[in-house]
């Protein structure tokens, strides 16, 4: 392990996945923070932040919290730092890209470990406690690609001088992030850490990366509520599937 000064900000980013109950054997001293989405923080009783949409139902919020050690991050936290990087119709309204871009523009890690957040939906276990409803599967106008989202987000976050990554066994995966294994990480230090997103850096094409960012500068596709379903109207599906078809070629996908 490294030590001081020396040790990487690593967060973890824990969906609810099928996987997600392995997470609980993640040794806590690999990350800086950990940070759970809506069911998952069942999975382990030391996440630091749990993060939920308005309409994650009351009762399967935890009955209780550590207010000293644990926060609840909710719609009035993750929606300035959402529309920060952009807004909900370009960065994918879901929960595990929301968690993603609310830990960048706040905790500002050096790198951010993907855990849970496969978003692979082909059988009947879609989550960890069993079959669940899938959130990114439902009819919406930001969520065409899954894939482009995440590329959306790993260049963003790299812009930043953060690691995107994928600790997943799964043969399959909705995110584009590289994938490392957990005893892996925990081995590294700023330096394998900045190697990591040099190499990350060369691989994206920054051309494609601008020519994504214009366009959505200039099509200004914004809800600030964070309620982009209540206006439909604004935003053309067609323009959001170019602009997929950017970011996934970015992303070399």
């Amino acid at each position: 392990m490294t030590s001081g000064n020396d040790r990487p900000c690593i967060v973890l980013i824990l969906g609810s996945g099928p996987d997600a109950m392995d997470a609980a054997a993640f040794p806590s001293d690999t990350f800086a923070s950990i940070v759970v989405i809506n069911n998952a923080w069942q999975v382990r009783p030391d996440w630091d932040y749990l993060i939920h949409p308005e309409d994650f139902p009351a009762e399967r919020r935890p009955p209780n919290i550590d207010h000293e050690t644990q926060t609840i991050i909710t719609a009035i936290d993750y929606v300035p730092v959402q529309n920060a990087f952009g807004g909900f119709v370009y960065a994918g309204g879901t929960m595990a890209y929301t968690a993603g871009y609310w830990a960048l523009g706040a905790l500002k890690p050096d790198a951010m470990a993907f855990f849970g957040c496969d978003m692979n939906y082909g059988n009947d276990r879609t989550h960890f406690y069993g079959k669940g409803t899938a959130d990114p599967l439902r009819d919406d106008i930001t969520l065409q690609s899954l894939e482009a989202k995440s590329a959306r987000l790993m260049i963003h976050a790299a812009s930043e001088g953060c690691l995107t990554i994928n600790l997943s066994r799964q043969k399959q995966s909705r995110l584009v992030f590289p994938n490392h294994p957990v005893d892996q990480i925990g081995q590294w230090d700023k330096q394998a850490v900045a190697k990591h997103l040099s190499k990350l850096g060369q691989s994206i094409n920054q051309h494609k990366a601008k020519e994504a960012r214009s366009r959505e500068a200039e099509l200004g596709y914004m809800a600030v509520s964070g309620r982009y379903w209540e206006e439909p109207d604004k935003f053309d599906a067609e323009e959001l599937r170019k602009l997929d078809a950017l970011w996934l070629g970015a992303a070399n996908r």
